[in-house]
């Protein structure tokens, strides 16, 4: 036999090494896959298999301060069609289209389209939901969900906000604290062939979902319904465009209640409440419904600006005090109007006020007295109080599409610009912006920033993280923001807000009558700004009616509506009246205690409200009382509204 040639040798060699070669990178690929990729391989082949279903998670509740739902949900259900597994299109299609009362052309549309799942229609009630569950017929799919509901319907519309189809925010605190209420959605994993039908026998997996946290907030539910009732008894009465009421804690920023009037219904946020609209909505294109929902959503008290008037001559007033270019007794004299470089610009009062004190000026809200206040203070240093009451800058609530103020570049402020803005014209704020201006200058002089997001917590109640803003600068000195809140009191109990004046309490404020832009159109905004107990403050108010017809003074029109707020609203925080001696004597003054009225007949209920000199607001139709408010064993002030609800007997 003939050895083989060193060729030969050479190439058998290189032969054998190529398949020791490859049979190692066998080795290698094989273990690659097996250890390195094995789980995502495995977790490949599994969705392969397999067909998954979406299980919503429960979306977090948010609850007033004291623990009151405000947004919670209802246990619903999706109907959707798998369409391998129909084994009767028709069957399908007409019970589909009759228990959910969809049209069946549009039902068959669906269910015509080759996809692993086609969603029929989600939000489903439960109880049509386990009719057609019951019908078992094949190819129909029935899934738990859970469908936002607010139970006080339009009450804090603009504040809470609303989720879409997807159970997602998308205004208000909805979506600011979407990512703690949404939760983690689960999923229902079921083995399948290659044409997507469900394996007998095959295995089933079920990913529960983890359910949203819960939001508590700042606001108290019994405070913003009488702040609504107030601001939507005024709007009718004045036949006003809109208003709006911010109710907060000038110490904290923590926010009671915000307002807006009119408003929406929350479990129906996209039927619109205008009755002109809604008869010419058929008509609209998409642009303009979408303008005409975005506008109605939309919370004026901190998404538009306007001309503060005459509130913002508190802020004109304390840059003053605080600089000592003014003095409590600083004598100014008003002759109606003063001559600003060319232009003649006017008092409120035609006559003038003649001689009187940088007191009884505030008092007296005159015009000239602020416009020489801040020629005192000059342009540059007024607009540094700009700026250190935020008035250049958002405030940083806790609620998106907030707006910030609209202010002359102080290069173009000559003397008339300054004259003007010194009493709160010629630039424009927020009605948020101008309420924490006022609670800095009462509260000791600290800007605070305004919230509503108290804690999130868990299921158990645990809290798992803190919402509210410690965050205080002094921008002014203790000692001004004392001066101001006697001052401010003075205003109420002697001056232009002596409307707001309520026995028991020491209220400060401030009124402002605005002329909108342009000024040919002669429409006003009137507001007042409060704060109770002056000494002390626990409670500011800022009230704003945009276009009372008639009358439209601040002072008579917004002052009377804080009143109204604070009377009903003191008592029920827990501050007490103090009368003076003075008061005690007067007819209605005091406190009394209130009865169990629980299962008595509404007759004698009327009768001893009437000895207790309340006032009786009846809820309901029947005879006798199920529920009331205050509680019994409260005490309150005679006057406070006192309310019931009545169910027929038995």
């Amino acid at each position: 036999m003939k050895k083989p040639s060193m060729e030969v040798k050479r190439r058998l060699l290189f032969f054998l090494a190529m398949v020791t070669f490859g049979i190692f990178g066998l080795i290698v690929r094989i273990g690659y896959l097996q250890i390195i990729q094995g789980d995502e391989l495995k977790a490949k082949a599994w969705d392969q298999q397999t067909r998954d279903r979406l299980i919503a998670p429960t979306r977090g509740t948010i609850y007033d301060r004291n623990g009151v739902p405000l947004a919670q949900n209802a246990s619903v259900a999706t109907v959707s069609v798998i369409h391998n597994q129909i084994q009767n299109k028709e069957e399908v299609i007409t019970a589909l289209s009759s228990t959910l009362g969809l049209e069946p052309e549009d039902v068959r549309k669906k269910v015509d389209r080759i996809v692993a799942l086609e969603r029929i229609q989600s939000r489903v009630d439960k109880e049509i939901a386990d009719e057609l569950r019951r019908k078992n017929i094949p190819g129909i799919i029935i899934d738990e969900d859970s469908k936002r509901y607010y139970p006080n319907r339009n009450l804090a519309s603009h504040i809470l906000g609303f989720v879409g189809k997807d159970n997602q925010g998308i205004i208000g605190l909805e979506v600011k604290y979407d990512e703690y209420l949404k939760g983690i959605p689960g999923k229902i994993l079921t083995e399948a062939d290659a044409k997507g039908r469900d394996i007998p026998g095959g295995l089933q997996q079920r990913i529960e979902p983890m359910a949203g946290n819960h939001l508590v907030t700042t606001l108290d539910i019994v405070v913003q319904q009488y702040a609504e009732q107030a601001l939507e008894k005024v709007l009718r009465a004045k036949e006003a465009k809109k208003g709006s009421i911010i109710i907060l804690n000038p110490q904290t920023g923590a926010i009671l209640a915000m307002a807006n009037k009119p408003d929406f219904d929350l479990n129906e946020p996209f039927t619109i409440q205008d009755p002109l609209l809604q008869s010419q909505w058929s008509q609209l294109s998409q642009e303009d419904k979408t303008k005409a929902l975005n506008q109605m959503w939309r919370n004026f008290s901190i998404n538009d600006t306007y001309e503060p008037g005459s509130t913002f001559k508190i802020i004109t007033s304390t840059a003053g005090l605080e600089e000592k270019v003014v003095s409590l007794s600083h004598s100014f004299y008003c002759p109606g109007y003063r001559i600003v470089a060319d232009r003649r610009i006017r008092c409120h009062k035609a006559g003038g006020h003649g001689s009187q004190t940088f007191v009884e000026g505030v008092r007296n809200s005159c015009n000239p007295v602020f416009m020489d206040t801040a020629e005192k203070l000059g342009a540059e240093t007024f607009y540094k109080y700009l700026k250190l009451f935020g008035l250049h800058e958002k405030t940083g609530i806790d609620v998106p599409g907030e707006a910030v103020g609209i202010m002359h570049n102080i290069k173009n402020v000559g003397p008339v610009e300054l004259a003007t803005m010194s009493f709160g014209q010629s630039f424009q704020v927020t009605p948020l912006q101008l309420i924490r201006s006022g609670a800095a200058i009462v509260n000791g002089g600290y800007l605070i920033t305004p919230h509503f997001g108290s804690k999130i917590i868990s299921e158990e109640g645990l809290v798992l993280k803190n919402l509210e803003s410690t965050k205080r600068q002094q921008i002014i000195s203790t000692e001004t923001s004392d001066i101001m809140r006697e001052i401010l009191e003075s205003v109420v109990s002697e001056g232009t807000g002596h409307r707001t004046y309520l026995p028991g309490y020491k209220i400060g404020g401030k009124t402002a009558t605005s002329e909108k832009l342009p000024r040919s159109n002669r429409k006003y905004i009137a507001s007042f700004l409060g704060f109770a107990p002056a000494d002390s403050p626990e409670v500011m108010a800022l009230v704003l009616i945009d276009e009372p017809v008639g009358i439209y003074y601040g002072g008579t029109v917004a002052a009377p509506v804080i009143k109204e707020v604070f009377e009903n609203i003191l008592p029920y925080l827990g501050i007490e009246p103090k009368y003076s001696e003075q008061e005690l004597t007067l007819t209605g003054i005091g406190d009394v205690e209130i009865p169990n009225f629980l299962e008595q007949p509404l007759s004698e209920v009327k009768k001893t409200i009437r000895t207790l000199g309340l006032t009786l607001e009846v809820l309901g139709e029947g005879t006798v009382v199920k529920e009331q408010f205050p509680l019994a064993g409260e005490r309150v002030n005679q006057g406070t509204k006192f309310i019931i609800y009545v169910e027929p007997e038995g």
